[in-house]
């Protein structure tokens, strides 16, 4: 079985921080077992929402086609589907591979590199993988909008990666979500 993360156990501490979480709570799964993958109902409302919407909406085509239960997905003129690309995955660890997979998903709007290996998580890492990603991306006629760096290792990398991509850092809260 792969370990599986959600936003459950964070979602009362993100709430805290000012970023509304569309989800459940994990007090409110438990006892569902498998069940506990059920769309909270106000998702299905999640583009009608005030400010910037962001939906997780898992790795791979079947993550991806949950976004036809949106209200306005078909229709959203300000939707922006990016696909978020881990080189370190088997799935998307080549070129070649991150081509099938995007092209796999349907609508694409923009890739963001999130090449990480966790606590592992080298700049060389990275960097390979914003080479990877960007290579596809022209291949896939797409930007990228962005390579994700965990806060510890961006000033390694500047504001921009080594092909010239904005560089965002962010802080690592997935760790304490593990389900």
């Amino acid at each position: 079985m792969e370990p599986c993360y959600t936003l459950r156990p964070l979602k009362l501490k993100l709430e805290a921080m000012g970023i509304k979480v569309l989800g459940w709570e994990t007090r409110q799964v438990t006892g569902w077992g498998e069940a506990g993958t059920v769309l909270h109902p106000a998702v299905r409302w999640a583009l009608h929402q005030e400010g910037d919407v962001i939906i997780d909406a898992g790795y791979g085509t079947a993550g991806a086609g949950t976004l036809h239960l949106l209200e306005g997905a078909g229709t959203a003129s300000d939707l922006r589907v990016l696909a978020v690309i881990n080189t370190a995955r088997p799935a998307t660890a080549t070129v070649e591979d991150i081509i099938v997979h995007v092209r796999s998903l349907g609508r694409v709007d923009g890739l963001l590199n999130n090449t990480h290996l966790g606590e592992e998580t080298t700049v060389d890492l990275i960097q390979a993988g914003a080479r990877k990603v960007t290579a596809a991306a022209r291949e896939l006629n797409l930007p990228v909008v962005a390579t994700a760096v965990m806060f510890e290792l961006a000033s390694f990398i500047g504001e921009r990666d080594i092909c010239g991509n904005p560089v965002r850092a962010i802080k690592r809260y997935m760790p304490l979500a593990f389900w």
